[in-house]
């Protein structure tokens, strides 16, 4: 039986209708799929207040955690990276542009740049990385409890296991000079520490302050000692070179304050990986990201793999012979 003109027209154009619906609900659906991938992408700003080893260690391990944990530079994550060159005036503008903005979350990297982020972004959360003491730098209320919008990971270091170095390999050491920055809370706090080791120790130390990374090797060449110490001050160790070449004239050892200090010419160190440092600060920020978890209820969190580090090189340069037993303990010897 012949179906009538109208019908053939009828059914023609409900299919019609039913095709344009389908693909109308389609177009929702992938807008809403494009509208998802877009609220997921993120702008981190990472504020770094000099460039070093340990310091650019820790911001690549950083992005490398939110890489593995599904954050891809170019597609769903933008980096917003500046360095203050060691200004402090530079990395309060940094953070204030960085508030301005209105990141989502943001990387201060050492105290003076974690400061500056403080003071300038509130309703934003903040990771901090190689930080010393961030309750005594004001950054948080307490290591357990942080309690504002600042956690993050701490690389206070074993200043007393390193310190006991001077003793392993200047045996008859009675004085250790430490040059360090009059305006870092960090450095201070270490070199608190290493006073009270020294006296553990039957160490004196000799002490003398900079402004700027300009001002070490002047600084080292004013101090007569059998040892330097050489904490985790940015200054002092972007500088690290010329207080090396002070010890290398005056053969004496430079015990340092982490792992990537050996590398770059200091003799020993008990210390960490700062890569892994900012990785593992790298995975707290995928908790804020990801599962909306509270800066204020997360615990600063602190490096577990202490591992000694050797320089025979560096040690011979500056008329230090290693012990073997201290070599066959070592977890990392640099090959130069």
């Amino acid at each position: 039986m012949k179906r009538s003109t109208t019908s053939i027209l009828t059914a023609a154009l409900a299919a019609t209708a039913l095709t344009l619906s389908a693909c109308s609900s389609d177009s929702k659906a992938a807008g809403a799929d494009a509208a998802a991938e877009k609220q997921d992408a993120v702008e981190i700003g990472i504020t770094q207040i000099v460039s070093h080893t340990s310091l650019d260690a820790a911001r690549e391990g950083f992005k490398k955690a939110l890489a593995e944990n599904g954050y891809v530079e170019g597609e769903n994550v933008t980096y917003d990276e500046q360095n203050a060159q060691g200004d402090q005036a530079t990395a309060t503008s940094i953070a204030n542009k960085f508030a301005s903005d209105g990141k989502d979350l943001v990387l201060a990297i050492a105290t003076p740049t974690a400061q500056a982020a403080a003071q300038a972004i509130t309703d934003i959360p903040i990771l901090i990385t190689a930080v010393t003491e961030p309750a005594e730098a004001g950054l948080v209320d307490s290591w357990e409890a942080p309690g504002g919008n600042i956690t993050g990971t701490s690389d206070l270091n074993a200043v007393e296991e390193q310190l006991s170095l001077v003793k392993e390999l200047a045996p008859d050491a009675k004085t250790v000079g430490v040059v360090y920055s009059s305006g870092e809370v960090n450095s201070q706090v270490q070199v608190d520490l290493a006073e009270a080791a020294a006296k553990k120790l039957g160490l004196t130390l000799k002490l003398t302050t900079i402004t700027a990374s300009g001002e070490v090797q002047q600084a080292a060449n004013s101090l007569d000692v059998d040892a330097f110490y050489v904490p985790t001050d940015n200054n002092v160790v972007s500088a690290l070179d010329a207080l090396v070449q002070v010890a290398e004239a005056k053969q004496v050892p430079v015990i340092v304050g982490e792992g990537d200090s050996v590398a770059n010419g200091g003799v020993a160190t008990y210390g960490f990986d700062y890569e892994q440092l900012g990785y593992q600060t790298g995975l707290m920020a995928v908790k804020i990201l990801k599962d909306g978890a509270d800066p204020a209820e997360m615990a600063i969190e602190k490096p577990t793999d202490l591992q000694l580090y050797l320089n025979p090189a560096a040690a011979e340069r500056m008329g230090v012979t290693i012990p073997q037993k201290l070599l066959d303990s070592a977890d990392v010897v640099v090959k130069e």
